[in-house]
Parts: C-alpha cells; structure tokens; sequence
C-alpha cells in the first residue's frame, strides 16, 4: 500500500517546509517495516476560479485524478471528527491489512473541499477546534503520519 498526502497548495521556504521535510525524511526511512510499498507527497495548484465553489469543485476534480481507484481517502476538514494518534495508526494498519491500493491523507484548499470530495472520503478529520494555517496543517500531517507508522512498528516514538 502507497501513503498519500495529498495537499492543495504548494509548500513556501521556512521552518515550516524543513519540519515538513524531517517528519517526511523520517517516515519514508520506517514505511517499508510496515509493508508501506512507499510515500508520496503530491502538492496541488490552486484554483484560480473567481467564485469560492468554483475553486473548490475544480480542485476536487484535481484531488481525484490524484487518487488511485480503491484508496482509502480522509479528508482534513475542520468538520471533521477528531481522533487520537493510536486510533489514527490503527485505521492506517487496517487499510494496509485489508489490501488497499493507497491511504490518501488530503489537505483541500483555502475554502476547503467541495461535498463531492467530501463524500468520497471515508471520514474528515480534524486537527482540534482551532482553525491553523495551511503550512502548520502540512506539518501536523507528516508527523501524524511518521508518528502512526512508529506505533504499529512498535517503535518509542509514541509513548501513551
């Protein structure tokens, strides 16, 4: 199974992008002990609509010919449910067990996702009730991602 993020947006220079980068770094060196065949980090332009739905149903078009048929596809979404580290990592395990091409984890654009995005996404997630800048969303998302990889690796990455 490949690990997706999927991001609308291109990353800008500065801490931010570095910490995306280690987290990444990191979670490429341990996806293969967990029979991951690989991790993709695939940015987005956005839409230069006028209209905010506008941009958003052609940046879900973008999003979905990104996705390989039969992923598993969590949206990060402010509406979203919220979910601890472990409960995250267990899902990623059972998409990995079950035979799942891709476990796509997207991040959507300033206005967010169209529902048609929405609707494919097995859930929406949150990161908390506080809204945080796209760039912040990229980080927690890696490190989210390296960290659900170090807990069914068994590695003391996660301490609960």
């Amino acid at each position: 199974m490949r690990l997706i993020l999927l991001c609308v947006g291109r990353m800008k220079a500065g801490p931010e992008r570095e910490l995306v980068a280690r987290y990444w770094e990191r979670l490429e060196l341990g996806a293969r002990a967990i029979g991951l065949t690989g991790v993709d980090l695939r940015e987005l332009e956005e839409s230069r609509a006028r209209r905010s739905e506008d941009r958003k149903i052609e940046e879900a078009r973008a999003l979905i010919s990104q996705i390989p048929a039969g992923s598993r596809i969590i949206a990060l979404d402010e509406r979203g449910k919220a979910l601890n580290s472990p409960a995250f990592a267990t899902d990623l395990g059972k998409a990995r067990d079950s035979g799942v091409p891709a476990f796509v984890l997207a991040i959507g654009g300033p206005d967010g996702f169209d529902e048609s995005f929405r609707a494919q996404a097995a859930y929406c997630l949150n990161f908390g009730a506080l809204t945080w800048p796209h760039q912040l969303v990229r980080v927690m998302a890696a490190e989210q991602l390296y960290r659900a990889t170090t807990i069914l690796s068994g590695h003391p990455y996660h301490r609960v």
